[in-house]
């Protein structure tokens, strides 16, 4: 078959639906990743996909504007001529559903997370209701990453629970991201948050925490580890990372393609967000057997069990965050230890990557079957 993958980011593929892409080639599917061009594109290419060029603006919230690139889709789609398009990311979820739907191609989202779109303003509140129930109202099959937003998105009748799937996030190769023992204590304790440097993913939380508790705990590593200047309206900027930087309350990495050896020295991964679908940052950690702070909100608290394999803050909040951060560094060396094993055990169980590609290509044999042209 023809499959297309469409999503607001090339690296979004590479960095999380390499494994799916590698098993569909595999399978022997002619495979097509629409997407904007990045540094990325070239190793799809590598792997055996064909690679397509998306023009859109990914930080425009303009309707007119944004209800324009359902006539690109099509375009894109008519080209391409595929069997299924699987969906990723807000925009390429809605308005690709939209264009697939005037050309009679199945569509399969996975709705990675709520994002942006539903913790605004409530006008863009209820534009997203709106885009939601047009868009992808009547697809058969719509994957989504956690119980939360299931729950969600059935409270306000924007999808039926007789469409909805879930899946536990992209999945997680346990080999490529194998356990490691935590690291020795007597240089400190190192605590890591990986993440695009943006606001909705908490890291002004994570600065101000990591400055309230450098005070009293200066054996107590605050490191950042992610591309700073994001395609998101709500980035932090250099200037705003300076302060932090320059009082010695954090330590910034920069970006990565490989997040394995920054895990590897991190006793504690970290990501305050305020909502997530399934947030890769703290299955990865998890899998390699480190323990994780994060938020008690949907997507974050569906990944760790609180007192067991991390711990729970609140959302929004550095004053709970730092006591989380207090908490862990009172934790024995064994404590720390058992709450990275009980991670590890728990991503064995429930999120290996066979799981996620076993139930999309059950997904796509189902719509391809049923489409009309089948």
């Amino acid at each position: 078959m023809r499959i297309c993958l469409t999503v607001n980011a090339a690296w979004n593929i590479w960095n999380f639906r390499r494994p799916l892409v590698e098993a569909l080639v595999a399978d022997g599917h002619d495979v097509t990743i629409l997407a904007p061009r990045d540094e990325t594109a070239g190793k799809l290419e590598g792997i055996g996909a064909r690679f397509v060029d998306l023009a859109m603006d990914v930080r425009g919230l303009g309707v007119a504007q944004n209800l324009g690139m359902v006539g690109h889709f099509r375009r894109h789609f008519a080209a391409i001529r595929p069997h299924v398009v699987l969906g990723y990311t807000i925009k390429n979820n809605i308005f690709g559903a939209m264009a697939a739907r005037r050309l009679g191609i199945p569509f399969l989202p996975n709705v990675t997370g709520l994002g942006t779109i539903f913790l605004g303003s409530r006008a863009m509140f209820l534009a997203g209701k709106a885009l939601y129930r047009h868009g992808m109202g009547k697809l058969p099959i719509v994957f989504v990453q956690n119980e939360d937003d299931r729950d969600f998105l059935l409270a306000n009748r924007l999808l039926r629970e007789e469409q909805m799937r879930l899946l536990p996030g992209s999945g997680i190769d346990l080999a490529q991201f194998a356990a490691t023992p935590l690291p020795d204590n007597a240089q400190g304790l190192t605590f890591l948050m990986i993440s695009r440097l943006i606001r909705d993913k908490g890291t002004m939380e994570y600065l101000d925490a990591a400055r309230a508790v450098r005070k009293n705990h200066p054996h107590c590593r605050f490191q950042l580890l992610g591309p700073l200047g994001a395609a998101n309206r709500t980035a932090i900027s250099e200037a705003e990372l300076q302060p932090y930087l320059d009082d010695g309350s954090v330590e910034y990495l920069g970006a990565t393609d490989d997040v394995r050896p920054f895990v590897e020295q991190a006793h504690c991964v970290v990501l305050p967000s305020y909502r997530e679908g399934a947030p890769r940052s703290l299955i990865e950690a998890a899998a390699m057997g480190r323990p994780v702070i994060t938020t008690d909100v949907p997507g974050c608290r569906a990944v760790v069990t609180d007192g067991v394999s991390g711990l729970l803050c609140e959302v929004r909040s550095a004053e709970s965050l730092a006591e989380s951060f207090r908490r862990f560094a009172a934790l024995s060396a064994a404590e720390r230890q058992a709450m990275g094993d009980a991670g590890r055990a728990r991503m064995e169980a429930e999120y290996d990557v066979a799981i996620v590609i076993d139930r999309y290509r059950q997904a796509i044999a189902e719509l391809v079957s049923a489409a009309p042209s089948a």
